[in-house]
């Protein structure tokens, strides 16, 4: 297997950022020109001639100022909603200089004024910088966790992610998109496709797939541990090897060092016994929602407790990184997804909810 290469996710044009001398990614007119190129602003059929005119210049020079007069000129109001978003996040990441501080500084200002998507393509773009070189499928698989959206289920003891907007197009058009839902109106069957779940045997076609779409079609196992029923009523309980959620500690730990400079350790935990512990944060709504109740003493049902897919124990290298009052002591991260299924990461809680030196 060959290391990765940054082209392996190009729809969030990473390839086109340019790298300043603090390992940090600033746009470039190239890279909003894929911008330019997604669905949402590209000129359809019926757009009037306005929009292709903005839609033209902008191509030919993506940085200069657009009139409110240009906006309005367009007839159509979800183009104009659509030029707004777009040139208000372009503005707001030139002047911060680099998608990282962009990043950051919409969780700082308080609510976040963009559309998730934008986040997601920049958490997308940062992500690729991080892996860059690591040709290690699992961590590129669930590097998906921190800017796509996965639907779990937990089948035969396993539990297992898989892409939300993949899994959703498998059920209504068995993958095949718009001509997918045509068959099924003419009343046609359409044929089964299974999603694979990445494992040793199937990596290097998960490797391959990395510049499409089709990587999306691999389902992570999250599973922790296997219990083996043995003779004379004994149970081995063994940690999987290749559990994604390995994976995802290890890529949360070069998240860290990129963002903040400070090396952490991660280790997935089945369970913690620790009466005293002094910091948690969740790694997503419902997880934050749950440590918070459980730290609080809040009783917390049966079937909310099985939301829980796994706590991770976060440890400082150099303990002077971290507050005097949690010195020495483990920061727990949760893992949780919803009653529906859905988890949707937030990286940066991790950015902005560590106890370290300076934090406010």
């Amino acid at each position: 297997m060959t290391s990765a290469e940054p082209s392996a996710w190009a729809a969030c044009g990473y390839e086109h950022l340019r790298c300043d001398a603090n390992g940090q990614l600033c746009p470039t007119d190239a890279y909003w020109r894929v911008w330019l190129q997604r669905p949402e602003l590209q000129p359809v059929d019926e757009s009037c001639d306005a929009e292709r005119a903005l839609h033209a210049s902008l191509l030919q020079s993506p940085g200069r100022e657009v009139s409110e007069h240009e906006i309005t000129a367009l007839l159509d109001a979800d183009a104009q909603a659509n030029y707004r978003l777009f040139l208000g996040f372009r503005d707001q990441l030139n002047q911060a200089g680099s998608l990282e501080a962009a990043y950051v500084a919409q969780f700082q200002a308080g609510a976040v004024q963009v559309p998730p998507l934008f986040l997601d393509l920049v958490v997308q773009a940062i992500v690729c910088h991080v892996l860059r070189g690591v040709d290690d499928a699992w961590q590129w698989r669930a590097a998906e966790m921190l800017f796509r959206r996965q639907q779990v289920q937990v089948q035969e003891g396993r539990v297992l992610a898989g892409d939300s907007e993949v899994l959703d197009l498998m059920h209504e058009t068995a993958g095949m998109g718009a001509v997918g839902r045509l068959l099924l109106q003419s009343g046609a069957e359409l044929p089964t496709v299974q999603l694979e779940v990445l494992g040793p045997d199937n990596g290097a076609r998960y490797w391959n797939s990395l510049p499409g779409a089709g990587r999306f079609n691999f389902l992570l196992d999250l599973t922790h541990e296997v219990q083996r029923e043995l003779p004379h009523g004994l149970t081995l309980t063994m940690n999987r090897a290749q559990s994604g959620l390995k994976a995802l500690a290890q890529v949360l730990e070069k998240w860290l060092l990129h963002f903040l400079g400070v090396v952490v350790h991660i280790r997935p935990e089945a369970r913690v016994e620790d009466q005293a512990w002094r910091w948690h944060l969740g790694l997503d709504k419902e997880a934050s929602a749950l440590l918070n109740d459980l730290y609080t003493g809040v009783a917390v049902d049966l079937d909310r407790q099985k939301r829980l897919i796994s706590l991770f124990s976060l440890r400082f290298e150099n303990p002077m990184d971290v507050r005097a009052d949690v010195r020495g002591k483990p920061v727990y991260l949760g893992l949780a997804m919803a009653a529906n299924g859905q988890l949707k990461l937030k990286p940066q809680n991790l950015l902005l909810n560590l106890p370290l030196i300076g934090a406010s």
